[in-house]
């Protein structure tokens, strides 16, 4: 028996990726003006907000695929699931070389070699980073079964406790006295962004098995706050520095977490029916087409003079990024009838 859909997930999936169409967007409005000026700050503004976009889809692939109740045996994950992965990130790196080719209009047989062997060698597209993630997520998911099938609740809050002390914690501060003091192994107990990925898959397990009781007061305080220190802090050392200063906007940051835990929390306690619930599913199953084709449609608009600078931030940063979601939505509903397509590559 197939399982039935959870809503509130699919709202979480819808929510991170139309924030990943606003944070792309938002981008040349950071790079091409001053900081700190009325532009700048629209655009990190809207950039604060979004950057939880991969948290949210690492919790969301964690309350799915650690699910002890949908089996997962190694012949699956190595016949099907990682097969699926590594064939579309290989496929749409493939395409995004030969777009750009064509659009620079540079090829020749040397750019193709060129062009071959970056894909062979993960040189892709900056998005697709999520999806090089993403495989080493599914690599370590007999692992991570194993912990969430096998351990009770308090060993799993222990391994979430560490994983934010190392992970989360660790990386926002280690920039700041005195922690720029330490030298030696200390400095290396510090998770990386790629292995502190998985943490969110858990977390994204434990809030679906366990439901801690998080009011939604408390859930809008956190995104607040979160957005504060995200915004805050991006604004104060970029000024600093007098150019962007991305600490603060990174995915393995307290700012962001506190974001994405919000807006996890905020996900869970709406209600959706009707129209709306249709609206998410169908965004929700488009997500993975979306966030691969949007910067197709993206660049195509760049290359026409549309981006976050040709008005009013506020306006051109939503108004585009809606439409980007709409063509993404487009190009998963002509894929989707397609079966091979629709299996491996959307």
């Amino acid at each position: 028996m197939k399982p039935q859909r959870d809503v509130s997930v699919d709202l979480v999936k819808t929510l991170a990726i139309v924030s990943v169409l606003l944070i792309h967007v938002s981008a040349p409005g950071l790079s091409g003006a001053e900081v700190g000026s009325p532009r700048w700050l629209t655009c990190l503004f809207w950039d604060s907000i979004s950057r939880m976009a991969v948290p949210l889809f690492l919790m969301a692939s964690g309350a799915l695929l650690l699910d002890p109740e949908r089996p997962l045996p190694l012949r699956k994950l190595y016949g099907k699931n990682i097969p699926r992965l590594l064939i579309a990130l290989l496929f749409w790196a493939a395409c995004y070389k030969l777009f750009d080719l064509v659009l620079w209009g540079g090829i020749d047989r040397w750019t193709l070699e060129q062009s071959f062997k970056e894909v062979l060698l993960f040189k892709h597209e900056e998005h697709l980073y999520y999806l090089h993630i993403m495989l080493l997520v599914y690599a370590f998911l007999p692992l991570t079964r194993l912990l969430v099938q096998h351990g009770d609740r308090r060993l799993l809050e222990y391994g979430l406790g560490l994983w934010f002390l190392l992970g989360i914690l660790y990386p926002t501060v280690r920039t700041f006295w005195p922690f720029t003091l330490l030298t030696g192994i200390p400095v290396q107990w510090r998770m990386n962004m790629t292995y502190a990925s998985i943490g969110y898959t858990l977390l994204g397990w434990y809030l679906v098995k366990y439901r801690p009781c998080i009011r939604t007061g408390t859930s809008l305080l956190m995104l607040l706050a979160g957005i504060c220190v995200t915004f805050g802090g991006s604004w104060t050392q970029s000024a600093a520095a007098g150019k962007l200063d991305t600490h603060f906007l990174e995915g393995m940051g307290v700012g962001v977490f506190l974001v994405a835990l919000g807006s996890w929390g905020l996900c869970r306690s709406l209600r959706l029916s009707g129209p709306a619930v249709r609206v998410v599913t169908y965004i929700s199953k488009a997500s993975f087409c979306v966030f691969l084709t949007h910067v197709f449609f993206l660049k195509g608009l760049l290359q026409l003079g549309i981006s976050a600078r040709s008005g009013p931030a506020i306006v051109t940063v939503p108004l585009i990024s809606a439409l980007l979601l709409g063509c993404g939505c487009g190009v998963y509903a002509l894929l989707s009838h397609i079966p091979g397509v629709r299996r491996w590559l959307v």
